[in-house]
């Protein structure tokens, strides 16, 4: 597997002769991505081994969300009466269908976008895919190199599936086909906008083929304990001539005509140079190709709110751009919590502070009772509010964002909503949520939720509750009261009450969290139990963060105590091993999986933090920049190109979960930036 820098074409090579097999072909997989929450993805070997996979998934307006409309595409080029199916499908029985081993001699991923390259008896052919940038239509190019033409038969598979229900739950066919001068429509659902589909350029014929594929099975679902198989309709397939002249585009579409005019060449030269704008100054001078992969697979998570039309109007009328961040693809909606934390990296370390303001814009008209919204369900117009850390990560996040804009204006104009946070929060809201008042610490907790990042639930259980006084809880809280010092400072208010409580809150901390049996810090106080000295990686928060509320004295014991029981080159592990509840593995079905969610899994997100920590006690940068070397291999395992959300707690490490993780992604490069400039300063 090779990387190279061709100018500003990064590339992501991985040649034939290290994909061996097909579970090689169907462990890694690709992700396009348009800016409105919508994607294509699918495995190298482009059998969906997901029910998440699909050559289109777009996001369409509520209550649809995101939607699968075609599972499945399946090409198949026919050289001297010899066919050879580019794409793969795998069935309930196990046997997988493809000729792709046969034919491809290397898979690239130049920029955001996956390239097939295959050699079929002299014929050099190259296919690769695109969306583009705020539109809701995939192309699927399809180019000859050398050789003498070749025909190509495309069959698209369709159905109508919102992205988070079951395979049980798609519409099921016919689906009504209308077909006029060569652009073609289906209605799939009576509540999203019909299908369209067409080649570009206009070429060749459809042939009315209508097919079941039956017990398409998915793997990955299968792995999970959850229903796996289904069977896929095709209305029938396009056939055309492809020459080494005239490459051809497959088009799938929910916009107006009149907006695919365009050929695919068109569109990924548009692409292209849009990409080539993100890239920072450090990758166009060769000096480090990591944090250039970085920076392009971070602008796929920064989105429009597809699904939520009227957030957009309502920006634009007062003259801003609604923005929001997707916390992981495939199923991740936007969440309050991952969009804050994310929020420095995706945006300020990448130069887009016009979309850092408008993301705090968007989710300050969305805070209801001192609460910033936990996630937007699939779909939905109304946030779920169930979260303890997410608003204080909102100070956090303002923070990252006025000390490098500078952006008076939009500080004042966010003030009143953190203020009024501050207020609910001293009184108390919802979910057990407010300050003690013996201590000034936070005390969160109701039974049933789980309010904290560590969130699993599985029926009615909650894996970690962490009722009572959590220590990342205390650190963000002490940071925003920090925080709102410095902003009424700087608005001429009075500040004594911010800053009497923080004191308060911090020495309470320091005197109650302090496990000195262990030499670590508390993970919870108050407790359902009382006190939790589980060792966890929540401590390193207490360190990290721009106002520290741990005293520097104990600074250098808990990042050395972190680094031997957490640290891995992933990130670090949620539980140390030697706690009884310690999980080395996520896999199995869902109880079993969110079993392991945080009693060890190791998280990549953790890493910016701890590096933050580190480098406080020991200002080693070259040192510090040594523990992101493990996802410079990781970005050609799994996703190819970006960060997985998490990885098994023991060595290899195997990638689990989203292959691509917003919170992970952003940490990891800003960490990236900032060891960079450390070294840089000397």
């Amino acid at each position: 597997m090779t990387a190279t820098d061709h100018g500003n074409d990064m590339t992501l090579t991985i040649p034939r002769d290290r994909l061996r097999d097909d579970e090689a072909f169907l462990s890694k997989e690709w992700l396009v991505t348009n800016g409105l929450g919508g994607y294509a993805s699918g495995t190298l070997l482009g059998a969906p081994t997901r029910r998440y996979h699909g050559m289109f998934v777009p996001d369409l307006p509520s209550p649809c969300g995101r939607s699968v409309m075609i599972p499945r595409l399946d090409d198949i080029a026919i050289v001297d009466g010899e066919s050879f199916l580019l794409s793969g499908v795998e069935f309930e029985d196990g046997r997988v269908q493809s000729d792709l081993p046969k034919v491809l001699s290397e898979f690239r991923r130049e920029r955001q976008t996956p390239v097939w390259r295959c050699v079929i008896k002299g014929r050099r052919l190259e296919k690769r895919v695109i969306m583009p940038y705020g539109h809701n239509s995939v192309y699927v190019e399809y180019r000859l190199l050398e050789g003498e033409p070749l025909r190509l038969h495309i069959r698209p598979f369709v159905t109508f599936r919102m992205l988070d229900a079951q395979l049980s739950e798609a519409r099921k066919p016919p689906f009504p086909l209308t077909v006029l001068d060569g652009r073609y429509e289906m209605h799939l659902s009576e509540t999203a906008p019909p299908l369209k589909m067409c080649l570009r350029p206009q070429c060749g014929v459809f042939v009315a083929d209508s097919l079941t594929s039956h017990g398409v099975s998915y793997r990955v679902d299968r792995d999970r304990g959850s229903k796996h198989s289904e069977n896929l309709a095709s209305p029938g397939y396009f056939d055309t001539e492809i020459t080494s002249e005239r490459p051809i585009a497959f088009v799938a579409s929910t916009e107006h005509w009149e907006l695919l005019g365009y050929n695919g060449e068109a569109i990924f030269e548009a692409e292209a140079q849009r990409l080539n704008k993100l890239l920072p100054p450090v990758q166009k001078t060769g000096q480090d190709d990591l944090e250039g992969w970085l920076t392009l697979a971070a602008d796929q998570f920064i989105v429009l709110p597809g699904s939520r039309m009227e957030e957009q109007a309502l920006a634009r009328a007062s003259g801003d751009e609604a923005r929001t961040v997707i916390a992981g693809y495939h199923w991740f909606t936007d969440w309050g919590r991952d969009t804050m934390i994310s929020l420095e990296g995706l945006t300020l370390c990448t130069g887009r502070h016009q979309e850092a303001r408008s993301i705090l814009r968007t989710f300050a008209h969305y805070m209801q009772d001192g609460l910033l919204p936990n996630l937007f369900p699939e779909g939905q117009r109304k946030a779920l509010y169930h979260t303890a850390d997410a608003t204080l990560w909102f100070f956090h996040a303002v923070d990252r964002y006025y000390r490098v804009t500078g952006d008076r204006e939009t500080l004042m104009a966010l003030l009143p909503v953190l203020k009024s946070v501050i207020a609910h929060h001293v009184k108390g809201t919802h979910f057990g949520i407010g300050v003690d008042q013996r201590d000034s610490l936070l005390h969160a907790g109701e039974e049933g939720y789980q309010l904290t990042w560590m969130d699993a639930k599985v029926e009615g259980w909650v894996v970690t509750p962490r009722r009572g006084k959590p220590v990342e809880i205390q650190a963000l809280w002490y940071n925003a009261l920090r925080c709102m010092v410095q902003w009424g400072n700087i608005a001429g208010e009075p500040t004594n009450h911010w800053a009497d409580m923080a004191a308060q809150a911090q020495e309470s901390f320091n005197q109650r969290f302090w496990h000195s049996d262990g030499g670590y810090l508390f993970d919870v106080v108050d407790g359902d139990q009382g006190n939790d000295a589980s060792f966890r990686p929540n401590q390193i928060l207490a360190i990290a963060l721009q106002y520290p509320i741990l005293h520097e004295q104990r600074w250098r014991a808990v990042v050395d105590a972190v680094a031997e029981k957490l640290l891995t080159p992933v990130g670090l592990r949620s539980l140390a091993r030697d706690h009884r509840d310690y999980k080395p593995m996520y896999f199995g079905d869902l109880r079993a999986r969110d079993a392991a969610y945080h009693q060890g899994t190791v998280w990549a997100w953790l890493i910016g933090p701890f590096i933050d920590a580190w480098l406080k006690v020991y200002k080693d940068a070259p040192a510090a920049r040594q523990m992101l070397e493990g996802f410079r291999a990781h970005l050609l395992e799994d996703g190819i190109g970006t960060v997985s959300e998490i990885f098994d707690a023991e060595a290899p490490y195997h990638p689990r979960g989203c292959i691509a993780q917003a919170w992970s992604m952003a940490e990891v490069l800003r960490a990236c930036r900032k060891t960079r400039d450390a070294i840089e300063k000397g």
